[in-house]
């Protein structure tokens, strides 16, 4: 567990619980980054908590929390606290599956570093309103999605593949 203070006095906590995930290196750093990148673009700070796991602890969150049975990609669960005047808000949790990011990273022969980007991105927006459930609400999250990604040295995930249909992720 980690405090990577990023931009916008974003606060992240990181919990890695498989350690398949040290196959990407410092995760606090990777998530400080694009976080950062992303809650500055934003200007959106507060505190995040970052699970990253597997599919078995995938499955079970979004069965309980979203009816479905079978693991995701990423989960978010916005907090929904009102901001405190003067003190940090609290924007929530993003969860990740290892198993899935690597299998999607996969298939869409994108460094798995590029696509676990992504997800906390997305994930990120999702905590602070974003959505893409309705035509018009993707077309105003997933070109911001791609323009924090090439903030990074990412391209655009929406361009071509999987994504380029507008399945979007989760």
């Amino acid at each position: 567990m980690s405090g990577a203070p990023a931009d916008q006095g974003l606060s992240i906590d990181i919990r890695v619980a498989n350690a398949r995930w040290e196959s990407l290196g410092d995760m606090d750093a990777l998530a400080a980054r694009v976080l950062g990148l992303a809650s500055g673009r934003l200007k959106q700070g507060g505190e995040i908590a970052v699970l990253l796991t597997d599919d078995a602890e995938m499955h079970a969150l979004n069965r309980q929390w979203r009816g479905m049975d079978k693991p995701t990609d990423v989960l978010s669960f916005p907090s929904g606290q009102p901001k405190i005047p003067e003190q940090p808000q609290y924007l929530g949790d993003i969860a990740i599956s290892y198993d899935i990011a690597v299998k999607d990273a996969n298939s869409m022969g994108r460094p798995l570093e590029a696509h676990v980007s992504h997800l906390l991105i997305h994930g990120f927006l999702h905590l602070i309103g974003y959505d893409h459930i309705e035509p018009e609400d993707a077309r105003v999250m997933e070109p911001l999605e791609a323009e924090i990604l090439a903030g990074l040295g990412w391209p655009d995930p929406y361009a071509v593949g999987p994504y380029a249909a507008g399945r979007g992720t989760e």
